[in-house]
């Protein structure tokens, strides 16, 4: 058989793509193995910003640009603010992130950036073959981090956004606490959606302000505006400020199945296999979760593991009932969150969240908040049918 160009393909080279090359670095049983990158873009730019907690050091804490040890939830009819214990909350900029992976690798002979556009991916009788913008490549195994090109069935599954406009400001007095997140401010207006403030504080001075919905569609520019400066007059009493930068997103929020592996030869990363939590959007931790996974059973074995993302049902189950609540009654999201932290120890949630509880754990969080929603929810998930705006 002909010797391919490359053990490893790496279809992409953002958040998954890079994770991946960064954890198979860090494995000396793979020292011998041939890497290749293909990224169609530079990846020069501060594009977006991840946050995570975590309860362990990480990858990537060299390049955490802060963290918090406190977070707080508010609504109208419940306001606290959380002391982490194990857990710290963290961000990372995407700049900081992209620069640290590709100085890590710059020198390591195993690895090859190339830039080009992935057309497509072709499992052949031993491989994959790669058609790009700039010839054609092979390889043992294919990761592809590509976004999703999901063929809709709006009768069987659940489709939603979590979409969101931020800034970040800087006020002319003392106003933030640099210790405590705001994870999660639903005091505002719901108007039928979830709808709520994050809030990522630097320094009294400084802060991301995250206008974030779930819902299907997205709102045109200056409502999202619209809300952060009320916020910020209104309920922060600032004055004046000033909007450093901006971001804008949106995370697809499903439960169509996405298959962790095409084929024998490529595996699935990043949205594209499901790695965005679909209840809240939370990925990044969960990519390396991934990455650590695929290197752990690509060192042990030369081969892929056999359940690639180790996903449990009942956790897909969970989020599968609040998308559909989401879809049906968006603004009881606050009363159901309301509930969570309010019943709940924060950590317990975080773990949960993270899919790292036991049943008596998720019977806690379950138990902790009003049955009824729920309950109608599963009868739709029964009759394979999302539910509809009530």
């Amino acid at each position: 058989m002909k010797q391919p160009d490359f053990d490893y393909l790496l279809a992409g080279g953002g958040a998954a793509g890079l994770s991946l090359a960064y954890h198979l670095s860090l494995e000396p049983r793979l020292r011998g193995k041939r890497v290749v990158v293909v990224e169609p873009d530079a990846k020069d730019q501060n594009d977006r910003t991840w946050s995570f907690w975590a309860d362990a050091p990480t990858a990537f804490d060299p390049i955490v640009a802060h963290e918090w040890q406190q977070l707080a939830f508010r609504s109208p009819t419940f306001e606290q603010v959380f002391r982490l214990l194990r857990y710290r909350y963290k961000m990372i900029r995407g700049l900081d992130f992209y620069q640290f992976v590709r100085s890590a690798l710059a020198q390591n002979p195993q690895f090859t950036f190339v830039r080009a556009t992935v057309e497509s991916l072709v499992n052949t009788a031993d491989g994959i073959e790669a058609r790009t913008s700039t010839g054609v490549l092979t390889a043992r195994y294919a990761f592809d981090s590509r976004p999703p090109q999901l063929e809709q069935q709006p009768d069987k599954y659940r489709y939603l956004l979590q979409h969101f406009v931020g800034w970040e400001v800087e006020t002319d007095h003392d106003v933030f606490d640099p210790a405590t997140a705001e994870f999660m401010d639903f005091r505002g207006p719901q108007h039928q959606e979830a709808r709520f403030i994050y809030v990522l504080p630097f320094s009294p001075r400084r802060a991301l302000v995250e206008y974030t919905l779930f819902s299907e569609q997205v709102l045109p520019k200056a409502e999202y505006e619209a809300a952060m400066d009320d916020y910020l007059r209104n309920t922060l009493r600032v004055s004046a400020y000033t909007i450093l930068s901006e971001e804008i997103g949106a995370i697809p929020m499903t439960d169509h199945p996405l298959a962790a592996q095409d084929g024998a030869h490529i595996i699935n990363l990043g949205t594209r296999a499901g790695r965005a939590k679909p209840s809240t959007g939370y990925a990044f931790k969960r990519i390396q979760d991934h990455s650590a996974r695929l290197v752990q059973a690509l060192a042990a074995t030369g081969q892929p593991p056999k359940n690639p993302t180790g996903d449990k049902l009942q956790f897909h189950l969970f989020d599968t009932l609040l998308l559909d609540i989401m879809r049906r009654r968006g603004e009881t999201t606050r009363t159901i969150f309301t509930e969570l932290f309010r019943h709940n120890p924060f950590e317990r949630i975080l773990a949960f969240l993270d899919e790292r509880t036991n049943w008596l754990d998720n019977f806690r969080v379950m138990n902790s908040v009003t049955p009824w929603p729920f309950l109608r929810s599963i009868w739709h998930v029964l009759r394979r049918r999302p539910g509809k705006r009530e």
